[in-house]
């Protein structure tokens, strides 16, 4: 008996915890006794068109203390609007201006958003997003065009700061805070345009190529006619230096007469070496040979 009683209390605790429990806490909400608010997020109470309260601070809220006694009706003739207040951003593609040069240019624009005032942002505005996303994208063509397109497409710090100071005074008032705004592309928007210029670049880089190459080529030559100049000068001064050193050496030995007669007789021996020509020896006192010889010699 007393197994039969432990199971059938156990049975109506399970049924309690598991049926009666939830039922009874989703009661209590929807009577307005309590409500629970997450991180991130808001919650508006409106009665009659009046905002009641506006609860975001995350954890467990007791709405009698918060409404008051409309707490208890708020969820019958009211309405209750949960919001999100988390970070959000959003980014627009290929926003339309002009440059100063006239250039046909499109703008990438990224910017973050959050919700500053969920009373405003409810009431005040039936699109908010929407709205804040024209007003970036209005913002950007009004304030950006009509600049140099050097700057354009260098100074993009400066053209995010002019949109976000153009913006931010407006979604404040839709109860919409902008935070960081980003310039993130800027492109030509016209292919035959950056066909042109894809053509000009590729021209500028041949004529800088062509050019690198011939002041390469100047400079060789430049150092080759400067080596050459300084080799003919220190071999013209070699050539000039060469009759003086012989001239010297020809003084010092003529000073002894039997080496100077020496010297230039090898030096006659061997240039008589040294040449093409043919030698006939002839005897003494034999001037019929002597004879035949110059005569043949001459018929040659």
């Amino acid at each position: 008996m007393n197994y039969k009683l432990l199971a059938i209390a156990f049975i109506v605790s399970v049924i309690s915890w598991a049926i009666i429990v939830p039922l009874f806490i989703a009661l209590c909400r929807f009577c307005g006794l309590f409500t629970i608010v997450n991180e991130g997020r808001c919650k508006v109470y409106v009665l009659f068109g009046k905002v009641l309260a506006t609860i975001n601070e995350p954890g467990l809220h007791f709405l009698p203390t918060k409404l008051g006694v409309p707490a208890f009706i708020v969820h019958w003739l009211g309405k209750c609007y949960e919001m999100d207040l988390r970070l959000d951003q959003e980014y627009l593609r290929s926003q339309p201006v002009n440059s100063e040069e006239g250039a046909p240019m499109g703008i990438g624009i990224w910017y973050e958003m959050f919700i500053s005032d969920p009373t405003a942002y409810l009431f005040k505005n039936a699109d908010p997003r929407g709205s804040l996303a024209a007003n970036v994208s209005n913002s950007t063509v009004r304030c950006l065009s009509n600049m140099p397109l050097d700057n354009m497409l260098e100074n993009r710090h400066s053209m995010s700061q002019t949109v976000r100071e153009e913006v931010s005074p407006k979604s404040n008032e839709w109860g919409y805070q902008l935070g960081s705004v980003y310039i993130r592309k800027v492109h030509f928007r016209d292919e035959n345009m950056i066909h042109q210029i894809e053509e000009k670049v590729v021209n500028r880089l041949r004529q800088v190529t062509a050019a690198i190459r011939q002041a390469g080529t100047n400079q060789v030559s430049i150092i080759t006619s400067t080596a050459e100049r300084q080799a003919a000068i220190e071999f013209a001064k070699a050539a000039a230096m060469r009759p003086r050193i012989v001239g010297e050496a020809l003084q010092e030995i003529s000073k002894d007469k039997k080496v100077a007669e020496a010297l230039f007789n090898v030096l006659e021996v061997q240039n008589l070496l040294a040449g093409q020509g043919r030698i006939t020896i002839i005897p003494k006192n034999n001037e019929l040979l002597s004879a035949l010889v110059a005569g043949r010699a001459d018929k040659k």
